[in-house]
């Protein structure tokens, strides 16, 4: 990539900067995107799906890495034209990396790559949860997801019964998945600054993961739970069955939802069931 100009370069010659309303923050640092796609790898000819990838930081680190096709989902146009020039023969020719101007949370990933696939992105801090949601509840689940969060997020997508991060997030994801934080970021390091620290999960999904019905009553029963959390199970579920249905579930009813584990929380929306 030595012919490329820096991102930095890209963004000042098009007159491009962060729009807040996207939630936008760019990853400027070559060094670090690479790193992000080492932990994200090996892709050995997969194909990645990126989401908002601005001027292209992380893209130009996927493009030197094993992925097969790469394909961007960007909400914002004016970053298409910078998004373009990537379309280059030393990264694989034409129909290795496609751009998509769309809303990430309303297209169908299977139409989009052929085959198992990775998902790596430094998402848009105002639909990070949301994608997340998406991904690992819906028909269509990566083989593997290496997403940046701002840190609070990303502490509780892998936070354990009893910590005070301990909440829907957390059941519903690692019930899907494996997830542990792989990489933490100041706010210094992106363009603009957000007011947060970032950190980097990786979610490998388990070949146990619950179906799609199961996983329905769960995102049910953990509204209900968590909704008033510090309130007891048989309170806090009484619309569902309050003791009836922790005692079907084998859950203390007495409990308060920070301190059921995930199988616990399986258990109850087996019950429901």
């Amino acid at each position: 990539m030595t012919d490329l100009p820096s991102l930095r370069e890209t963004l000042d010659a098009h007159g491009l900067l962060a729009k807040k309303s996207f939630g936008q923050h760019f990853l400027l640092d070559l060094n670090v995107t690479r790193k992000i796609v080492r932990l994200a790898g090996p892709f050995e000819g997969r194909g990645v799906i990126e989401v908002g990838p601005g001027p292209g930081g992380l893209t130009r680190a996927l493009l030197e890495s094993d992925a097969g096709q790469v394909v961007l989902i960007e909400k914002d146009p004016r970053f298409l034209p910078l998004l373009a020039e990537l379309d280059r023969p030393e990264f694989g020719g034409p129909g290795r990396l496609v751009t998509v101007e769309a809303d990430a949370l309303k297209v169908d990933e299977a139409a989009l790559v052929a085959g198992p696939a990775h998902v790596v992105s430094n998402l848009p801090y105002n639909v990070g949860t949301p994608l997340l949601i998406k991904w690992i509840t819906g028909p269509w689940l990566p083989v593997a997801l290496t997403l940046m969060f701002q840190k609070e997020v990303a502490e509780r997508i892998v936070a354990a019964p009893g910590e005070d991060a301990y909440g829907r997030l957390a059941v519903i994801a690692q019930a899907v998945c494996e997830a542990r934080i792989v990489m933490h970021l100041p706010a210094a390091a992106f363009t603009p600054p957000p007011k947060v620290a970032s950190a980097v999960v990786h979610l490998i999904p388990r070949p146990d993961r619950p179906d799609r019905a199961t996983l329905k009553r769960l995102e049910t029963v953990t509204a209900a739970a968590f909704g008033q959390r510090r309130k007891m199970l048989r309170s806090s579920l009484k619309q569902l069955g309050g003791a009836a249905l922790c005692e079907a579930a084998g859950v203390d009813a007495d409990a308060r939802a920070e301190v059921i584990d995930g199988a616990g929380f399986l258990r109850l929306a087996g019950a429901l069931g």
